[in-house]
């Protein structure tokens, strides 16, 4: 659940949300212009700071009924369903070209089928509100990647130095100074890696999609659809059907795809197209605040005085990295 590096001509995402790929030109709108205007922008970005904060606890409630795959799969036939509506009645087409379905079913593994397993499986060992920390990463992980990746991402002293407070602030969310004491370092490292396939999905998707000719809300929901596949095929091998149906793991599930990887999807783009992509992708520093309370509050997750200190940490150095005098900007964010 993060935002991609993206260049200033293609709306970012959340890393937990589908991708569209870089270089579109002219992304299609997804929201009706009456239906921008109908609910204030402010609203929508409330709300969906909200949708991407709570995706953390949603998991973990998940993963209470359902192995960490079958999470991911149920999110994203959810997810994958709700665009596929909002294809339909936009009388969208696929993309076109073996090429092109290559390209997004690369971005489908490292943007959606992987992240949002390893978060999964973060999470059968890790609080809510350490996932959604690390899930705050992943603009660090996306500025030390673009500097070696992408020719037009040069290095800058404040960029360099959100690279290094950002890194800070997550030793100090990790207790470093104590040891890594109580640290579930597989459940941890799992998440972190997670934060870093997004930005290593989008610097794919920059270099090998920008300019398609198709819609974003095409190339999204194909790519969700080729993450589903992905998930489909892996699962039966890792797990074993689910003896029942339990009412709150399921809805859990499905509000995380429905909500939090579809409905959030379209919110996001219609952001974007009206007040623009700097003022859109603020909702990166929501999601840390809102997943560390939501999991205080209605899981009752024990905090130390150092996870929101390190934080808020992260979140500067994030800031940091993601300012530039000049040139493109280059932003990577985190869905779980």
């Amino acid at each position: 659940m993060s935002a991609p590096a993206t260049p200033r001509t293609t709306p970012p995402v959340k890393p937990s949300a589908p991708a569209v790929p870089a270089g579109t030109t002219t992304p299609a709108p997804i929201s009706a212009p009456a239906a921008r205007r109908a609910l204030d922008w402010r609203i929508r970005f409330g709300a969906l700071s909200l949708i991407w904060g709570f995706s953390f606890l949603l998991i973990k409630v998940g993963t209470e009924g359902y192995a960490p795959f079958q999470v991911t799969l149920g999110r994203l036939l959810s997810g994958t369903a709700v665009l596929a509506v909002a294809m339909a009645v936009r009388r969208e087409r696929l993309p076109h070209g073996a090429r092109t379905w290559g390209h997004l079913a690369v971005a489908a593994f490292f943007l959606n089928a992987l992240p949002f397993s390893l978060f999964a499986y973060a999470e059968l060992s890790i609080p809510s509100t350490l996932a959604g920390i690390c899930n705050a990463t992943s603009p660090l992980w996306g500025m030390a990647l673009s500097l070696v990746a992408l020719s037009e991402d040069r290095p800058t002293r404040r960029r360099v130095a959100g690279l290094g407070l950002g890194f800070l602030g997550v030793l100090t969310v990790l207790g470093a100074w104590q040891g890594f004491s109580g640290l579930d370092f597989s459940g941890t490292a799992m998440a972190l890696l997670a934060s870093l396939s997004y930005p290593v999905g989008w610097i794919y998707v920059r270099r090998t999609l920008a300019g398609s000719s198709s819609s974003t809300l095409a190339l999204t929901g194909s790519q969700l659809f080729l993450g589903t596949v992905q998930i489909a095929l892996v699962t039966p091998l890792f797990t074993s059907a689910p003896d029942g149906f339990p009412l709150l793991p399921t809805l859990a599930v499905v509000a995380l795809g429905a909500l939090g990887t579809g409905l959030a999807v379209l919110m996001q783009y219609g952001l974007v197209e009206e007040v623009g992509p700097t003022t859109a992708q603020m909702v990166t520093y929501f999601i840390p605040v809102i997943a560390t309370a939501a999991g205080v509050v209605v899981l009752g997750e024990q905090l130390s005085w150092n996870t929101p200190v390190g934080a808020l940490v992260v979140l500067a150095g994030a800031a940091l990295t993601q300012s530039r005098a000049r040139g493109s900007k280059a932003r990577a964010e985190a869905q779980p």
